[in-house]
C-alpha cells in the first residue's frame, strides 16, 4: 500500500534533498521514507495528506503510536525525521507554520540490565574445567568478578600489588582514576589463592610481569578473549542467554539487594559516581522488594 501521489513526491523530493544536503546513506534514506510514508499512510486513512498536517494531528499520530506499543525510542525517531520534513516544507513556502514545534520527544526508557539467577550462576562458575592451566584461571576470573562487581577492563587489568589477600580487599582503579576497596568473599579468595599458586606460575613466560591473569601466551588478557571464555562457559553450563562478562557485574549487584544490601553499599561497591546509576537495580531485584513488601505490609 503507498500514499496518495502528491504525498509521495514530497516523500521523494525531501529525501533526494537530504540525501544532497546532508550525504545521508542508503540506510538512512530508507529509513526516512519509511517513516514518512507510514506517517503519510495514517494521514491517509483519515483523509489528510501531508500539507495539511497541524500540531493536534501529528500529536493524535503520536499518542497512536503509544496506543500500538511502538517502541519510544523508534517514536523518537520518526518524531525527528518529521521535524526534517517539516523544516524542509516551512522553508520551500509549502506549509505556513511547522506542527513540530513545542512537540516533546518521548523519553526512551532506561533499559533493565540483563542478569543471571543466581542458578545460573552457580552453573557457570561449574563450568571450567578447573585441572586444566586456562580452566582454573577461568574460574578464578568468574569467581572474582561475580564475588567483587568488577569492571571487565578492571578484571584483566588487575595487577598482584593490588591485592591483599590477607585482609580480602582489591584495590580497583576505576573510572576517572577513582581508587576504591572491595571486599572479596571467602570462595574468591580461595580461587584465587589456588590460582595463584598452580595456574599463574606456568603461564608467566616473563616472572617480573605483575598482571594477576594471564593469556595462554603469558601476556595480560584482553577484554575480548574473556568475553569469548565467558561465552564459551555459557554454552558448556547450557545457559541459552546473551552472556558477557558485565552480565556477571549486574549479577553481582542486583544479587546483593536480593539478599538485603543497602544501595549506598551497593554503588561504592560498583564505583558509580551518582548514586542514580545504582538504582536501576531496584527495578531488577524483584525478589528482594517482594520479600519486603510481604514482610512489612499490613496486606502484605
Amino acid at each position: 500500500m503507498e500514499p496518495q501521489p502528491q504525498d509521495q513526491h514530497l516523500i521523494r523530493e525531501y529525501v533526494q534533498l537530504a540525501w544532497l544536503e546532508k550525504g545521508l546513506s542508503r540506510n538512512t534514506q530508507l529509513s526516512y521514507q519509511r517513516d514518512l510514508k507510514h506517517f503519510a499512510l495514517w494521514l491517509n486513512d483519515r483523509s489528510l495528506y501531508l500539507l495539511q498536517v497541524q500540531r493536534h494531528h501529528l500529536q493524535a499520530y503520536l499518542d497512536w503510536r503509544v496506543g500500538q506499543a511502538f517502541k519510544a525510542v523508534s517514536t523518537a525517531r520518526v518524531l525527528s525525521c518529521l521535524r526534517g520534513f517539516y523544516r524542509f516544507l516551512l522553508r520551500e513556502g509549502r506549509v505556513e507554520q511547522d506542527p513540530t514545534l513545542n512537540i516533546a520527544s518521548p523519553k526512551p526508557g532506561r533499559p533493565l540490565p540483563k542478569t543471571l539467577t543466581e542458578t545460573d550462576v552457580e552453573c557457570l562458575l561449574a563450568a571450567p574445567d578447573v585441572t586444566d592451566v586456562l580452566g582454573l584461571r577461568d574460574r578464578t576470573m568468574l569467581e572474582l568478578i561475580y564475588a567483587s562487581g568488577l569492571r571487565v577492563t578492571e578484571l584483566v587489568g588487575l595487577r598482584t600489588e593490588q591485592m591483599n589477600l590477607r585482609q580480602g580487599v582489591i584495590r580497583v582503579v576505576g573510572k576517572g582514576d577513582k581508587e576504591r576497596l572491595v571486599p572479596v568473599g571467602d570462595e574468591a579468595l580461595e580461587w584465587m589463592r589456588r590460582y595463584l599458586k598452580t595456574s599463574r606460575p606456568l603461564l608467566a613466560v616473563d616472572t617480573s610481569q605483575d598482571v594477576v591473569f594471564l593469556s595462554r601466551r603469558g601476556n595480560q588478557m584482553t577484554r575480548q578473549t574473556f568475553w569469548h571464555r565467558v561465552r564459551l562457559h555459557a554454552g558448556q553450563a547450557g545457559i541459552d542467554k546473551a552472556l558477557s562478562p558485565h552480565v556477571l557485574r549486574h549479577a553481582f549487584a542486583t544479587h546483593l539487594l536480593n539478599h538485603g544490601a543497602d544501595l549506598r553499599v551497593v554503588q561504592m561497591l560498583l564505583g558509580h559516581a551518582d548514586l542514580s546509576t545504582t538504582q536501576i537495580y531496584t527495578h531488577v531485584a524483584t525478589h528482594r522488594l517482594q520479600s519486603l513488601h510481604r514482610a512489612h505490609h499490613p496486606r502484605g
